[in-house]
């Protein structure tokens, strides 16, 4: 490896590392903001955040990478151009391309980890942290029982109290329905003081009554002894203890996620594209079979051969119950008529049922042929952000979080929408799935050969002053052809006098 190559590897990795971690920071800011309500004030231990921020950190790498790519390519040729060290470069005879060969290689070996990333870990990340995230938001808060205001977080319980105290577990004015029986407002126990703690580590919440009364409506109704409609009971000190295992975190079966297609690799989401495809298929073919039984042929057939006891029974008993049937009913004119009419609404409801069904098979097969073309093109994106970022940065020849941040949010932005507009267009069926995945890579990748050209050629594309001296020629331009118009005007009047 040659200094040169040193060089520049050494001005790369820095900013590379830095901005990774900023972008992977700033995206799990986002998932704190928008789920701040169901992530938080729960009670569930540090190390169960730590657990899932781990897991949206490995998700978010593979959106990290391109950005972090693109930012670093141009604060890394930026402050090369910035110090003139890619001036020295070029003087001692080495052109850009050669000085961006390291950072091919790069760029190659980061786009192949991502592929891996994408295909290996990020599945699995989905997986872990989608399920944990899931699990999180079902688990209810912490106790937080507010006065006068009925608490019914625990289950079989309404609580109300009139006043906490500072300490969070002295209370007046205490109000308990009993609604563990499902038998309504029956049992209520009303207290003037009380304290509130919990037991076995947190396993269990207990209410110290104090001074209150206990009642219950009919008490005895479910036992065979006299029924008694109302009981009532006064105590000094009373015990009340309630489970809260509801406010414990349930664990789900991650079978219940894996089937979605931001958990599946390459070789899973071939597959199940195999099978949505027969499974269409099959759907349009075993239509036409199911649809024949909404219709009846008249069809004549040759009568059977009637055997020697069949006529004498016809001979001796005739066909008397026909007769009776055909006096006491009377022909429906319009029976065929409404059986046709049924016939059609069955067959129109099982056709819209057959296209609702084929309609939702073929959406689910494009979203799963675009997440099996995103694990390609997620890596061929950092490979694209190389080729803009790269010679933008020696173009730019500005270092720093200045510039470069700006120019790279520019072109992250626009290759996000891209991404998601052709997203869109594919999963409804406007666009091939291969158009809509690939279309942003592909303009982007036009834009950058269109920088590295510029690159070449000691471009001053965003110099100021070649624009300044460019509006000065255009004025001087049209300044000197005014003066032409004036002076052959002149020499027009001059010969039209004469």
């Amino acid at each position: 490896m040659k200094k040169l190559d040193k060089l520049i590897l050494k001005a790369f990795w820095g900013p590379f590392l830095l901005t990774l971690t900023v972008v992977i920071f700033i995206f799990l800011m986002r998932l704190i903001v928008v789920y701040f309500a169901d992530l938080f004030g729960k009670d569930l231990g540090v190390e169960l955040y730590f657990e899932l921020f781990f897991y949206f950190s490995l998700i978010t790498i593979p959106i990290a990478l391109p950005l972090a790519m693109l930012i670093s390519m141009l604060m890394t040729f930026g402050k090369l151009g910035e110090f003139f060290e890619l001036t020295a470069i070029k003087s001692a005879g080495i052109s850009i391309s050669r000085a961006l060969r390291p950072m091919f290689v790069v760029a190659v070996l980061v786009a192949g980890f991502s592929f891996w990333f994408n295909n290996v870990l990020w599945p699995w990340a989905n997986l872990k942290g989608y399920r944990l995230l899931y699990d999180i938001k079902t688990t209810k808060t912490t106790l937080n029982i507010k006065e006068g205001i009925f608490y019914n977080e625990l289950p079989g319980y309404s609580i109300k109290v009139n006043k906490k105290f500072p300490n969070g577990k002295s209370l007046k004015g205490v109000i308990i329905y009993d609604h563990s029986k499902n038998d309504g407002n029956k049992h209520v126990t009303i207290a003037d003081s009380a304290l509130m703690y919990t037991i076995m580590d947190k396993q269990y919440l207990v209410f110290e009554l104090y001074n209150g009364h206990d009642y219950v409506d009919d008490a005895d109704r479910s036992t065979g002894a006299d029924a008694t409609d109302f009981v009532s009971h006064s105590f000094s000190k009373s015990k009340v203890v309630m489970s809260m295992s509801a406010f414990d975190m349930h664990k789900t079966e991650e079978d219940q996620f894996k089937h979605h297609q931001i958990m599946r690799n390459v070789l899973q989401l071939g597959k199940d594209a195999d099978s949505l495809s027969r499974l269409t298929t099959d759907y349009r073919k075993n239509f036409f079979e199911a649809a024949k039984s909404y219709y009846i042929y008249s069809l004549k057939t040759l009568p059977a051969t009637i055997t020697p006891e069949q006529k004498a029974i016809m001979k001796n008993q005739g066909d008397w119950v026909g007769k009776i049937i055909k006096k006491k009913i009377k022909p429906n004119p319009y029976e065929h008529l409404d059986f046709a009419v049924s016939q059609a609404k069955n067959m129109i409801s099982f056709a819209e049922s057959n296209v609702f069904t084929i309609t939702a098979k073929n959406e689910d097969l494009r979203k799963t042929n675009w997440f099996w073309h995103q694990k390609f093109t997620d890596s061929v994106a950092i490979f694209v952000m190389f080729l803009i970022g790269a010679p933008l940065g020696a173009i730019i020849k500005k270092g720093g979080f200045g510039m470069p941040v700006v120019v790279a949010i520019f072109f992250f932005i626009l290759s996000y929408v891209m991404t998601q507009q052709g997203k869109k267009l594919s999963e409804e069926g406007k666009v091939m799935v291969q158009v809509g995945a690939w279309t942003s890579n592909l303009i982007l990748f036009s834009i950058g050969m269109y920088f590295f050209n510029k690159a070449r050629h000691d471009s001053r594309l965003f110099e100021s002053d070649v624009y300044v001296m460019a509006m000065a020629r255009l004025k001087e331009k049209i300044g000197s052809q005014a003066t032409l118009r004036k002076i052959f005007s002149k020499i027009g009047m001059k010969f039209a006098n004469n």
